[in-house]
């Protein structure tokens, strides 16, 4: 069944894409501008939402921007080869196998410092001390194992919550 031509609302809701990103996708380029009716209204035909649901797709997959670019700009010309396809994906991989481990790398001092905190009543916490000065999660993370406890601040007794102000 062939779309007839819709309007961004109803090829946003059709596509489940926002409105403002349609706009956007036409700002910058990644949409060619829809012919338009006599009253200004553009209108979409099926190579447009179907373009839409491409850029939808890479964006899910993590492409960037100017990758998805290269790619419609290979597809609309007509001069791509399946390897130049391939290169741009195995690029792609190549950054999700940075990212992941960034996250890895990320994940393992999030968990070092949630390990450091004890999740007590006292208004001193490894977590916020580590987001502060990262040597001090550390250092305190030092103290527990060699048996001391990290001493209150002055004018404060152990366990009593600051006053609020």
């Amino acid at each position: 069944m062939a779309i007839q031509r819709l309007t961004r609302g109803r090829v946003a809701a059709l596509t489940g894409c926002n409105i403002e990103t349609i706009r956007y996708y036409e700002r910058v380029g990644l949409m060619p501008p829809p012919p338009r009716t006599e009253g200004g209204h553009r209108l979409y035909d099926e190579e447009l939402v179907k373009r839409l649901g491409v850029i939808r797709r890479c964006r899910e997959l993590g492409f960037s921007l100017a990758d998805i670019r290269v790619l419609l700009d290979l597809v609309d010309r007509h001069e791509y080869t399946c390897a130049e396809i391939r290169d741009i994906t195995v690029a792609h991989v190549e950054d999700v196998h940075r990212k992941i481990a960034d996250l890895r790398r990320l994940e393992k001092t999030m968990i070092s410092m949630i390990e450091q905190c004890d999740g007590g009543e006292v208004p001193e916490c490894p977590v916020i001390d580590a987001l502060f000065d990262p040597d001090a999660g550390a250092t305190r993370q030092a103290g527990r194992r060699r048996g001391t406890a990290a001493s209150p601040p002055a004018g404060r007794a152990p366990g009593r919550r600051r006053a609020e102000g």
